[in-house]
């Protein structure tokens, strides 16, 4: 009488235990391979994971799910990855979203925090960019401009090459003592913005957080995190007397929550304006490009829409733009390259209307765009991590490229003694090109060669990450963010030397100018050096501003504009 019970009590153990295995074996995750980006991944049915991204250590390891969180834990735990991760999923189809619920391991938090990984070829196509521009009602007159003698139009003042000639500025002079010091204006906000000077009137940016609290961390390091300020902001463009420092105008350009994330070493207001002695324009990003007459009558605005630039083998991570607006020949030149699409784009100036843009096949890059006048004509170059580029700035026409760059770029190209410099830092390329203007189509040198059809030399290993390179009296001048200072002979690529400076601090993001035969490099921690141009290197001494700098100094009619964090200082011997 008791055989029945005990095969249904056997059939009901059995298939209870099926269904426990059927249950192990179903993942809530889809096994097939997926990418993120340049990334690839899987989440294999047996708890395991494996994650390989591009210049990051494989990351792999187990994971288990508790509810609608998955938990990771690593197989080989390192010092900064040491405990598991915890994040919320979400599958649709075939895809996976995470966000981040706890993880002290920065470099899994940066892979997986607002990820989307998707199966090989799910690509969503690029949004559609609407370029929205907006006029001024009423529309004010446009005054007629000051003499460009003694302009710094736009960054690293005219056509970017950093030289002031003659000033007659001091030796010596102290931010904080105030020796040489002409005059001092604080500004509100942050802003790695460079001074520009026209006539009578020096021009700055700022983006004011109502956050109190709201900083940017300085110094040599590669965390690529963001800044975690969202609060409301004004962005501002001000206009101070040049001989006074008195302000003259500022006028609020946007005001909100900033539509993208910033580097924690960066700022709201990283591009320097740019000016043709009648029209100021500046840039902010997803905020819009402004423009204003000298006077600081709103003219027109630009909305190009989100441009979301970040690191170029992590999607999510959103680091904001740097690129500045350059002015030629009555056009605003603007170069947009971000995650989704990229492009250079040519504003008419008195109304901010289109004239051309030309699409880039481009990852996110943070160098200005200029227009370098040589005997082949005037001609665009932009600095990117696919391809360096020429175009005709009339029409947007592509006159030649280089490949093999870094995959970061920030230094702004120029050109002198009718050949043009090009460089970028980030490792293991970092190089230096000096090109012929006359070269047209694919000049990038075969593999193993160091020159070409067009490039005259190229050196890698040497390019800066953030300063622009300076040629004064036939030398190149390159400065490091770590502190190193090399010259070169701009001709055949000869080096002169290679320098340790003293003094490197927390390093150099500003970029070098010259002036007096004298070259002054800025140091993060707020010490200029000077040395001396030359073949053989001459350090003539330090001077120390007391605040941090990380903008790019102005030189005008025998005095140098410096850009700090809080303020504005005019140097010059009285």
């Amino acid at each position: 009488m008791m055989r029945p019970f005990l095969t249904l009590a056997v059939l009901v153990a059995l298939a209870a235990g099926h269904a426990s295995l059927a249950g192990q074996r179903a993942s809530p995750l889809p096994s097939d391979p997926l990418v993120f980006g340049p990334n690839s991944g899987r989440f294999n049915a047996d708890r395991t994971f494996s994650i390989r991204g591009q210049d990051w250590r494989p990351l792999d390891g187990t994971w288990v799910v508790e509810g609608r969180e998955i938990v990771l834990t690593m197989s080989a735990q390192t010092e900064e990855c040491r405990g598991p991760g915890r994040y919320r999923f979400e599958v649709t189809g075939k895809r996976v979203g995470f966000s981040l619920v706890s993880d002290d391991c920065a470099m899994r938090r940066m892979m997986l925090d607002r990820s989307t990984w998707r199966p090989i070829g799910d690509i969503d196509p690029a949004p559609d960019r609407h370029i929205v521009t907006t006029l001024a009602d009423p529309r004010p007159t446009i005054p007629d401009p000051a003499p460009a003698a003694g302009s710094w139009p736009s960054f690293r003042g005219v056509r970017a090459q950093g030289l002031g000639g003659a000033q007659g500025l001091p030796d010596t002079w102290n931010g904080q003592t105030g020796e040489h010091v002409l005059w001092r204006t604080p500004v509100a906000g942050l802003a790695h913005s460079s001074p520009i000077v026209w006539g009578d009137r020096v021009f700055v940016t700022t983006a004011i957080s109502s956050d109190p609290n709201a900083t940017f961390r300085p110094g040599l390091y590669g965390d690529g995190d963001w800044s975690e300020d969202r609060s409301r902001h004004r962005w501002m463009v001000i206009a101070l007397d040049k001989r006074s420092g008195r302000v003259l105008w500022e006028r609020v350009a946007h005001e909100g929550v900033p539509v993208d994330r910033r580097h924690i070493k960066s700022t709201y207001a990283s591009a320097t304006p740019a000016t043709d002695g009648r029209i100021v324009v500046a840039s902010f990003g997803s905020q819009g490009i402004h423009a204003f007459t000298v006077e600081g009558e709103p003219l027109w605005k630009v909305d190009v829409g989100r441009m979301d630039l970040g690191a170029y083998n992590i999607p999510t991570i959103e680091w904001g733009p740097a690129s500045s607006p350059m002015i030629w020949s009555g056009m605003v030149f603007l170069q947009v390259d971000t995650h989704a699409d990229s492009f250079m784009l040519a504003l008419d100036l008195e109304t901010g209307r289109t004239i051309w843009k030309t699409e880039r096949d481009e990852i996110p890059s943070w160098g200005t765009p200029n227009v370098v006048e040589t005997s082949e004509g005037p001609q665009l170059v932009t600095n990117a991590s696919n391809f360096i580029r020429a175009y005709d700035p009339r029409t947007g026409k592509e006159l030649w490229r280089i490949g093999r760059s870094s995959k970061i770029t920030a230094p702004t190209p120029f050109a002198a003694d009718d050949l043009i410099v090009v460089a970028s830092g980030r490792g293991p390329e970092r190089p230096i090109f000096v090109v012929r203007p006359e070269s047209r189509g694919d000049l990038t040198p075969a593999d193993g060669a160091t020159s070409s059809q067009g490039v005259v030399w190229s050196r890698t290993g040497r390019g800066p990450y953030m300063p622009t390179p300076l040629v004064l009296d036939g030398i190149l001048y390159v400065l490091a963010n770590q502190g190193y200072f090399d010259a070169y002979d701009l001709r055949t690529g000869e080096e002169l030397y290679r320098q340790r400076l003293p003094h490197p601090g927390s390093g150099f993001s500003a970029s070098p100018v010259a002036a007096d035969g004298k070259l002054y490099l800025a140091n993060e921690d707020g010490d200029m050096l000077v040395v001396r141009s030359g073949r053989e290197f001459a350090h003539l001494g330090t001077n120390g501003m007391g605040e941090l700098i990380m903008a790019t100094p102005a030189l005008s009619e025998g005095v140098m504009f410096v850009r700090t964090a809080q303020s504005v200082f005019a140097i010059g011997a009285r």
